[in-house]
């Protein structure tokens, strides 16, 4: 027996239905609308007053505070809720939504646990990025087995309007992700705040140390992008042995910044499988 889809090849059927309303959902709303799809295609699900007002204004969805029937004409379900809340949302969710392909953006929780609460094996877990509020984000996707060939492309009609994503064969990686590029923007923006910090100690503006930093890496991000050279080739081609850019090199390496850096990533990893067993427990 084949497995049920989710609408027509171009999605123009699609029920999809959010549960939680904040910055993910918005983002992927947000991309829907941008593509066409119609708002009265769109629900969403969402418990604060301020959230729901801000949804109505921004896209023109139908907002409900709780779960209801409502729910029961979702082809494609997309939880965007905190991994803390995730268990008792499904819970509440289940019985409306028996027939919808799940998609998870909920870092840690994994598809065993999400399968078990909503009673269905067609889920698909995500991790996006908070790039995917100006439409530049990277995601990395697991489906389980049940998940149709459809279904997928259900998912990637969907992750598409966030930016680019990545399929993988083993959810444990997910883990891995969830260190790499999901936390990864907090990264970025952690150096960028030190190297205009370090340019306002020299002396720029901050507006200019600003610039300079957000541009740099915005241009060496496009370059490594467009460039079939790894890394490692693009950083020596900037490095002249005695010149100011091997100064500064040199002193992260004494500093061994590159280990520490990776330390922390596996740290974040290590969290990521915590949330799941914190609070992914069936």
């Amino acid at each position: 027996m084949s497995t049920p889809t989710t609408g027509s090849s171009n999605g123009d059927k699609e029920q999809i239905a959010f549960i939680g309303g904040g910055n993910m959902a918005s983002a992927i709303i947000g991309g829907l609308r941008k593509r066409g799809v119609a708002a009265s295609q769109i629900q969403v699900v969402e418990p604060w007053a301020e959230q729901q007002a801000k949804l109505r204004k921004q896209f023109g969805v139908q907002v409900n505070e709780s779960p209801g029937e409502s729910l029961a004409s979702a082809t494609l379900v997309v939880w965007a809720v905190k991994p803390q809340t995730f268990k008792d949302a499904a819970l509440l969710t289940r019985f409306h939504t028996k027939t919808a392909l799940h998609l998870s953006v909920a870092a840690g929780i994994r598809s065993d646990s999400i399968a078990h609460w909503l009673d269905t094996q067609r889920v698909v877990r995500s991790m996006p990025n908070t790039p995917a509020l100006i439409g530049k984000g990277i995601s990395a996707l697991f489906a389980r087995a049940a998940v149709s060939a459809d279904d997928r492309l259900a998912v990637e009609r969907v992750m598409r309007t966030t930016g680019d994503f990545i399929w993988l064969d083993d959810e444990k990686h997910l883990d891995a992700v969830t260190a790499l590029s999901g936390s990864g923007p907090a990264y970025v923006f952690y150096f960028i705040e030190a190297m205009v910090q370090a340019g306002v100690d020299m002396g720029l503006s901050r507006e200019q140390a600003h610039k300079l930093a957000v541009g740099t890496f915005v241009g060496a991000a496009e370059l490594a992008r467009a460039s079939d050279e790894p890394p490692e080739i693009l950083r020596a081609r900037v490095t002249s042995k005695g010149g100011t850019t091997y100064a500064a090199l040199t002193s992260m390496e004494q500093d061994n910044i590159k280990q520490q850096f990776m330390r922390a990533m596996h740290a974040a990893r290590r969290r990521a499988a915590e949330l799941g067993d914190e609070f992914g427990a069936v």
